[in-house]
């Protein structure tokens, strides 16, 4: 086993704002969603991934992928919107125990309607609060970041033995 790497100041505090910005920024989007549309933030993130799909559609596992989403939680999440109207799941003909997830026209126009709302507020909360550089170095280390999440296997790797640190971050 190796030895634990603690965060010095500097990456305990870069870790730290990400962190707590990730969180209160995704919190204060959702508050701002459900008080502007019917869609919850989990609701507006699948349709938001299905727009990207072609035919508004995908299999669970992918969706379940992009996300980042469990797929059990994902499951849960599309039959509460199944029965609102906003995705309907379909067989999948070649595997007959999958399953596609399928945008419908009420979906679509819900996410039409809370959009333009939505996106305002990421600019009001973070877009306009960054410089384009500051803008281009967060977008270069997420993109980083995400390809690293993507070649790696989800499986948690072997913690480290703990080490007997001055001062635990």
């Amino acid at each position: 086993m190796t030895e634990v790497r603690w965060l010095d100041e500097r990456e305990e505090r870069a870790w730290r704002a990400l962190q707590f910005m990730q969180m209160r920024l995704t919190g204060r989007l959702a508050a701002d969603l459900a008080a502007t549309s019917d869609l919850s933030y989990p609701d507006y993130m699948v349709l938001v991934a299905l727009g990207d799909q072609p035919g508004w559609r995908a299999r669970l596992f992918e969706l379940a992928e992009v996300l980042g989403w469990e797929k059990s939680r994902l499951s849960h999440q599309v039959a509460r919107m199944s029965s609102r109207g906003l995705v309907k799941k379909e067989r999948c003909d070649d595997d007959r125990r999958g399953a596609f997830v399928v945008g419908t026209e009420q979906g679509r126009k819900a996410i039409e309607t809370a959009a333009p709302h939505h996106v305002a507020a990421v600019r009001r909360l973070f877009i306009d609060r960054v410089s384009p550089g500051e803008l281009d170095a967060i977008t270069s280390a997420a993109e980083k970041v995400l390809a690293v999440l993507d070649a790696e296997p989800a499986e948690p790797a072997e913690p480290a033995e703990p080490a007997e640190p001055a001062e635990r971050r």
